[in-house]
């Protein structure tokens, strides 16, 4: 019998979809309405209400923000929906994702034979998804979801182009933007063999647990975490439909792929 702790780190601030929605001040992509629910909702349903004969599923840990107040915010918003799904919820790290996950991995029970580490923002996640991955992680310690590349990938200088007609009053201002938008290739990269990673990923659970006790934790998923402890990882079949939510129409897409209609009246972060 697997018995499989899930993690879900919340403490983000969506950043980049307030900037891309023009927002003014801070509102997070999670409070976002998907078919009647937030975003955060309809990711931990997901798990919720998964079934299988040999799996337990849970307890479900959400790492919300860290800081007294954020949290309270959170919590209102979220706590007594999350309290019906059976969801534990603790704070998260100040600064870092990392930070998030280790303070959920903190509360796993010590009988957890497998944890999984899911993206707040991809409530797409099917059953079969979910059938698929813990499948291969009764055969495997370290699984991830994955789809292969089939676009060019190509790295580019980080730094954008400067243009000699650039906006004088930006540059006066300090505007961030002043730059063209435009970036240099360095190289095209061959996509064979490159996979683009999804979640969730799905860990034996004294190996998570060894990969967060290194010393150096910066890391952009926690498979990579493992990789540097030696580990194999392996990759099952992801979907196309996983997506996470990270733009105005990452939530589009989101409406779609789950078949539910848009919000038509009040802006979502008023809804709740």
């Amino acid at each position: 019998m697997m018995k499989i702790a899930v993690l879900i780190p919340a403490a983000g601030f969506s950043r980049r979809y307030a900037d891309a929605a023009g927002f003014e001040g801070p509102r997070s992509k999670l409070d976002e309405d998907l078919g009647g629910r937030p975003v955060l909702h309809r990711t931990i349903e997901a798990f919720a209400n998964y079934d299988a004969p040999d799996i337990t599923l849970g307890p479900i840990i959400v790492a919300g923000p860290h800081d007294d107040e954020t949290f309270a915010t959170f919590k209102l918003r979220h706590g007594d929906k999350l309290a019906i799904l059976g969801v534990h919820l603790v704070r998260g790290g100040e600064t870092h994702r990392w930070q998030t996950v280790k303070a959920a991995l903190d509360t796993v029970p010590e009988d957890a034979t497998h944890i999984a580490v899911h993206d707040a923002a991809r409530p797409c996640v099917s059953s079969g998804l979910l059938d698929r991955i813990f499948d291969a992680a009764r055969h495997h310690p370290a699984v991830v979801p994955g789809l292969d590349a089939t676009d060019t990938i190509k790295r580019v200088s980080p730094e954008p182009i400067k243009e000699g007609n650039a906006d004088p009053l930006a540059s006066i201002l300090g505007d961030a933007t002043t730059g063209s938008g435009l970036r240099a290739v360095d190289e095209t990269v061959q996509r064979s063999g490159l996979v683009t990673v999804q979640t969730p990923q799905v860990f034996a659970a004294d190996l998570l647990r060894r990969a967060y006790a290194q010393d150096d934790l910066s890391s952009t998923d926690d498979a990579g975490l493992v990789e540097r402890l030696g580990e194999p990882v392996v990759v099952v079949e992801g979907e196309a439909a996983n997506l996470k939510i990270t733009t105005p129409l990452d939530l589009t897409l989101a409406h779609a792929a789950m078949g539910v209609r848009p919000p038509s009246a009040r802006p979502s972060h008023k809804r709740f």
